[in-house]
């Protein structure tokens, strides 16, 4: 009786945790993209800009 007792107090509910950190990191990850929408766009154009300016070195 009192190992029954003990395995009902100590169980976990198994992959809540894990649903929950996913949840919150995606939540997160929006909150970046919308707060800061203006410095990722300027980012990745300037990675673009990069990358063009190294095709037409190699292509050039």
């Amino acid at each position: 009786m009192k190992n029954k007792v003990k395995k009902l107090l100590i169980k976990k509910s198994e992959g809540i945790d894990g649903l929950l950190v996913t949840v919150g990191l995606c939540i997160i990850a929006l909150l970046l993209c919308v707060v800061m929408k203006d410095s990722l766009t300027a980012f990745i154009t300037q990675i673009i800009t990069a990358l063009q300016t190294k095709a037409m070195g190699i292509l050039g």
